[in-house]
């Protein structure tokens, strides 16, 4: 068999595997407040989940656009580069699933692009409109996360929960719950998954030695289904810190962190943004929890995640880097 195409079927392995492993270290983020709030066993979440992600996943291809085209040229593109980047941001996640730290897959995948470029071709080579794009997505989606759950959780009190009793306000939003975590699988399969297709068409510009403007229709299958199955596996450690160590959660909580974070995530996939599912969902939490008082969120917690997020970045370039001089020494 040629071995370039056996370099590319491993490359290709390696991206669903990340897609696979995206599912289920990102579980918690479309099920972890429905499960904390017992509006759902964690059985029925992750089924929910795992359907959701895939239909999401479905849903466009503009945040894969990105990957593939917007932070290193396709002209650039080896075999190698991929691989280095799909090593780096795999170690990360399992490195940070197995300390049960939400951190982001799709920015651990994006710097450990970027490092594998730098190692290919130096700082030149990347392209800054699409990494600030990134960069964008990353400082607004957590900011907009923490303060639309606060204005949100405002208007429905001024609106709906003074006129409820307790008991008819968790009654209601127990309901409701379950369409927001629906809401939250779907946008999490739709810009998560495609930072595996994004690669995977990089990859396929490398393979072909010309540039793949369009994602192939097996591309945004095999992507959708290895992610749908990822999460259909669950991912407990971190679902206990985004449930239960942040902030105490009532239904109420749940519904409106869910529905607030599944929004901008939408919106950002619509702009071809790649966020981060874990910043948004995690921020949004922690911004019902001060709604309550700022004494109720557990912001020892909310600081390790926060560590994670400032690590993923300067981590994952290094990574990227080495792995990419490792490939080329090892031939």
């Amino acid at each position: 068999m040629d071995p370039l195409l056996i370099g590319f079927l491993l490359i290709i392995f390696l991206a669903l595997a990340f897609d696979f492993i995206n599912g289920f270290h990102d579980t918690a983020n479309a099920i972890a407040t429905s499960v904390a709030t017992k509006v759902l066993t964690p059985a029925q979440a992750i089924a929910m989940a795992a359907v959701l992600n895939v239909v999401g996943a479905l849903a466009g291809t503009a945040v894969a656009k990105t990957i593939a085209t917007s932070i290193v040229p396709q002209e650039y593109a080896t075999l190698q580069l991929t691989g280095a980047a799909l090593l780096s941001a795999i170690l990360w996640n399992l490195f940070t699933w197995w300390k049960g730290l939400p951190s982001s897959s799709s920015h651990a995948l994006i710097f450990s692009l970027v490092g594998a470029g730098v190692a290919a071709g130096g700082w030149g080579i990347i392209i800054p409109k699409g990494v600030q794009k990134t960069v964008t997505g990353l400082f607004t989606s957590p900011v907009l996360g923490f303060i639309v759950p606060i204005l949100l959780m405002a208007l429905l009190s001024w609106l709906v929960l003074r006129h409820m009793r307790p008991r008819t306000v968790t009654g209601t939003f127990r309901w409701l719950q379950i369409g927001s975590a629906a809401f939250m699988a779907f946008s999490h399969g739709g810009n998560d998954a495609q930072k595996a297709m994004g690669i995977m068409t990089f990859a396929l510009s490398a393979y072909l030695g010309t540039q793949v403007e369009q994602v192939p229709l097996w591309i945004i299958l095999s992507a959708a289904a290895a992610m749908g199955l990822g999460t259909s596996i669950g991912g407990w450690r971190i679902i206990k810190t985004m449930g239960f160590k942040v902030v105490d959660l009532k239904p109420v909580d749940g519904f409106v962190a869910e529905a607030s974070a599944a929004a901008i995530i939408t919106g950002a996939t619509a702009l071809g943004i790649p966020v981060s599912t874990t910043h948004t969902i995690s921020t949004s939490i922690m911004g019902v929890g001060t709604t309550k008082g700022f004494r109720k969120v557990k912001w020892q917690v909310a600081g390790r995640i926060v560590q994670a997020w400032v690590f993923t970045i300067p981590v994952c370039i290094v990574l990227g880097w080495l792995f990419h001089k490792a490939l080329l020494l090892l031939g």
